[in-house]
């Protein structure tokens, strides 16, 4: 067995986990905008649930999850990857 060949598994097995890496650390940014924009409407729609639970009027919550989620819609409707890129004077403002 040659020198070289004793090196191959370890740099195979360092360019999986550099794949592993980039791939949960890309995941991890999705998640984070997700919950960015739909953080409230997740907090607001478990706060109906726990009033409501209790025995208690959990429809302010509810509204406000809904309220929430109303603003989450809108703001995506906005964005797009051209409002990232800096190219949205290019696109007409859109």
């Amino acid at each position: 067995m040659t020198r070289a060949s004793t090196y191959r598994p370890r740099r195979q097995r360092g360019q999986g986990m550099t794949e592993y890496i980039i791939i949960v650390a890309l995941i991890a940014v999705a998640a984070i905008a997700v919950y960015q924009m739909f953080g409230q409407v997740v907090r607001s729609q478990t706060a109906a649930m726990a009033r409501e639970l209790a025995g208690e009027d959990g429809s302010a919550e509810s509204r406000a999850a809904q309220d929430a989620a109303g603003r989450a819609s809108s703001q995506t409707a906005s964005r797009s990857l051209k409002a990232f890129t800096g190219n949205a004077g290019a696109a007409g403002g859109q």
